[in-house]
């Protein structure tokens, strides 16, 4: 029993010493016979290729490959036969080495030890046609049986190469890698059931363009990392478990399964990173996403999913899902800064299925998006982004918060906040340009109390004020409003049919409906209507546009107004139970229905009010009915007259007018600017100490008392021309004297009043009843006929009419 190890050792070693012998004798072979070898292999390699496989020289290295045969090609070339016409060689190599297995080689299995691919280019080239270089290999329709015909597989162990570029340009299918392989080294291992290997690789991505018209994804990126390969005969695919790679500046978990079965063959790829910066996530994109990704920006890395699926048929498009986590960052946007950011995000490139993978079929989904947006907090539960060549975004936005804080937001050339708190819930949907929201479509709620606001552009200010928006599919339904400005509280409520679609397209056309209701308007508080609307200045800066855009409605809109106020004051006229229709245009305010109790009587109007410049121009039609007539000079500051004032009336008017004229942006008639007709009847009424009257009587009536005249009833009609108020031949019957009047009375130069006077006392027939007699007696006698005319004080002078006829 002894003797058996020393047997078998003996014997190990002739069989040892046997194999060397052979691998030496192999060796040498090759080595003298390099040149009659390497011949037959280019004959025999390129009998089954269309095209030509040329190797320079092959040289053996024996230690290298040990215990294998390692021989290493030099200035190897494979170019189809069709290279003339594209000039594409499939394969050139400066060095390539291959080792097989001497001892693997004996029992009649092929085991290729180690292939390196060293200072090379490797071409997949197919033109638009679908024609490849790869056709080079001459398809062998023949299955082999290994049973009937011998032999077996190559197995190949290790795969390396060094500094290869590898091109895959299929113009085709728009396709086009091109990858600077610095460094691969693979071992496979092979298993009853297929193989399994692993990859160390360092690898430029020049390009990764799945479709040449849409740009190239990893642009000039460095891969760095590791692969673990599994291959299943049964099943066909390839298995590529999830391992850590560095792309560029980020790290990323990748794995993928890779199905052969399937022709053409289909893909998934899976990318995930825990901590990834955004802007090292959009220079993987392509050049456009980019761009577009790039106007935005988080300070702190986000969490990242990302699985991409397809397959190589010409043109296709993989389809792509990203999955990210943000919370508590900053996003910088191009409409400011979101501070305490958080959300979930989604992106898919295959929205609805069966419409493809790409732009218009693209999907962004953002759940439970919080932050702070110039100190506002706001909620958005679900924003959607939908189709990516035409973007439109649609979600929620619910938001409170103290209405100051939007003066950071919009400015304060339109509108000041100083106190209030806004609550707001709405769903919007809105174009994207440039990925900021142009033109957003409303529907919800929003609510503003004890608001402070100042609208700038007519100087008013608004306190206390509390505002109900609702925004329907297209109207806009205004409630529960109450505003006040200085003394003034106004309560209103209103509606604008079809807001939404005019308040971009044609905001001349909106027309906001109001019921209005108050216990006091001092109209003095809302002079600002009165003068010329003064234009915003458009600033370049954040949503900007949104205030431009309103600030053009408030411009342009229409308002048509109803109002029931209590009581109506501006500086000394006070009326109560007014009623009005008012509309406001941009060209000023048209006035309908108007009626108010003022002096014991009422007061009805309609007109308008036209803008031009710092004037208001007007024009109103007017009915008066038994209102004193006193306390209605002095509340209208005597219609700018200076002779004739309230002092010297007394009685209830009764008049019907229509005037125009201009009036000052702080309310004030412009003096000699009004037009029109006055037609009149005092009742019950007195002159007191009327000067005209008082200057006849010096010289007429020196005995009588002109300080105070009474008179049941005086009615005329004077046309008013600027400065100038023509009073047709007019009566006056009085207790002291009766006279014709007739002429012009002007407030400046050009009174010219004929008054003819009875010196016949009108008390001589207080005791007669029939009014024929009364009015045939009245100008008998002697009659003085006496002419009013300018005198060179400026006073109203006296003296005989010598023209009378």
């Amino acid at each position: 029993m002894q003797r058996w190890p020393t047997i078998a050792i003996k014997a190990i070693a002739i069989l040892t010493g046997l194999i060397f012998l052979v691998y030496v004798s192999i060796a040498v072979y090759i080595n003298f016979n390099k040149k009659e070898l390497l011949t037959a292999i280019n004959k025999e390699l390129n009998s089954s290729l269309n095209g030509s496989l040329v190797i320079g020289s092959m040289e053996p290295s024996f230690l290298k490959g040990f215990p294998g045969i390692s021989v290493s090609l030099r200035d190897v070339s494979l170019r189809d036969s069709l290279w003339k016409t594209h000039q594409h060689t499939l394969l050139q190599a400066k060095d390539l080495d291959v080792s097989i297995n001497a001892i693997a080689l004996i029992t009649g299995t092929i085991r290729i030890n180690r292939v390196g691919i060293n200072n090379a280019r490797i071409y997949l080239f197919t033109d638009s046609a679908g024609y490849s270089n790869t056709s080079v290999f001459k398809k062998n329709n023949k299955v082999k049986n290994k049973e009937t015909e011998g032999g077996s597989t190559a197995e190949i162990r290790r795969l390396s190469l060094n500094n290869v570029a590898f091109i895959l340009d299929n113009r085709q299918g728009h396709k086009l890698f091109r990858l600077a392989i610095k460094s691969v080294k693979g071992k496979i291992d092979h298993t009853g059931d297929g193989w399994k290997a692993g990859v160390n690789l360092n690898i430029l991505i020049n390009d990764l363009a799945f479709n040449t018209r849409k740009g190239s994804f990893l642009k000039d990126k460095l891969m760095n990392g590791s692969f673990s390969l599994r291959y299943n005969n049964e099943t066909d695919v390839i298995d590529l478990e999830k391992k850590e790679v560095s792309i560029g500046e980020g790290d990323f978990q990748i794995g993928g399964k890779f199905d052969m079965s399937k022709k053409p063959v289909e893909f998934v790829i899976t990318l995930d990173s825990d901590e990834l910066e955004w802007k090292d996530a959009s220079s993987l994109l392509t050049k456009k996403i980019a761009g577009k990704l790039n106007k935005f920006d988080l300070t702190a890395p986000i969490a990242v999913k990302a699985v991409i699926a397809g397959n190589m048929v010409p043109g296709s498009q993989p389809s792509i899902d990203v999955s990210c986590k943000v919370k508590n960052n900053v996003l910088t946007s191009p409409g400011g800064i979101v501070d305490k950011c958080s959300f979930t995000g989604v992106f898919t490139n295959h929205a609805q299925k069966g419409k493809g993978n790409n732009d218009p079929n693209s999907l962004i989904k953002l759940y439970h998006f919080t932050g702070d947006y110039e100190k506002i907090s706001f909620t958005m539960d679900s924003v959607h982004i939908n189709d990516l060549t035409n973007p439109v975004a649609t979600g929620t936005f619910r938001s409170k918060f103290p209405i100051v804080r939007l003066n950071q937001v919009f400015g304060e050339d339109l509108l000041k906040f100083n106190g209030g708190v806004a609550d707001v819930n709405l769903v919007y949907k809105a174009d994207m340009v440039d990925l900021e929201l142009r033109k957003p479509i409303f529907k919800g709620t929003i609510n503003i109390e004890n608001a402070d606001i100042d609208y700038q552009p007519r100087k008013l200010n608004f306190k206390n004020s509390s505002i109900g928006l609702r925004f329907t599919e297209n109207d806009l339904l205004i409630k529960n409003i109450q505003v006040q400005s200085g003394s003034s509280i106004v309560k209103m409520e209103g509606s604008v049919k079809n807001f939404m679609n005019l308040y971009y397209t044609a905001p001349e056309r909106i027309l906001f409906n109001w019921e209005i209701n108050s216990p006091r308007i001092n109209l003095g508080e809302f002079l600002g209507f009165l003068a010329l609307r003064k234009r915003v200045k458009t600033v370049k800066k954040r949503n900007s546009g949104f205030m431009d855009q309103l600030n053009v409605v408030l411009e342009k809109s229409n308002v048509d107004m109803r109002m029931r106020i209590d009581k109506v004051i501006y500086d000394k006229f006070t009326a109560t139970d007014a009623n009005a229709n008012l509309t406001l245009s941009e060209s000023g305010i048209k006035m309908k229905d108007i009626s108010v109790r003022h002096a014991g009587g009422t007061l009805r109007l309609n007109g308008s009010v036209l803008q031009k410049g710092s004037l208001n121009h007007f024009k109103i039609n007017t009915k008066i009915a038994n209102v004193n007539i006193r306390d209605f000079f002095y509340s209208f500051n005597n219609f700018g007259l200076q002779t004739f004032t309230h002092k010297n009336l007394k009685g209830f008017l009764f008049s019907r007018n229509t005037i125009s004229g201009s009036v000052t942006d702080m309310g004030k008639i412009v003096p000699r600017s009004l037009n029109g007709t006055v037609i009149f009847d005092i009742r019950k009424g007195a002159l007191i100490g009327f000067e005209p009257i008082m200057g006849v009587g010096k010289f007429a009536f020196p005995f009588r008392d002109l300080e105070n005249i009474t008179f049941s009833n005086l009615n005329g009609k004077f046309d008013i021309r600027g400065e100038k108020v023509t009073i047709n031949p007019m009566m006056v019957n009085s207790s002291v004297l009766n006279m014709n009047v007739a002429g012009v009375y002007s407030l400046g130069k050009g009174t010219n009043i004929a008054l003819d006077v009875p010196l016949r006392n009108p008390k001589k027939d207080a005791d007669i009843t029939d009014k024929k007699e009364i009015q045939e007696r009245r100008m008998k006698g002697i009659v003085l006929h006496i002419l009013a005319t300018d005198g060179d004080d400026g006073k109203i002078k006296f003296k005989w009419n010598k023209n009378h006829k």
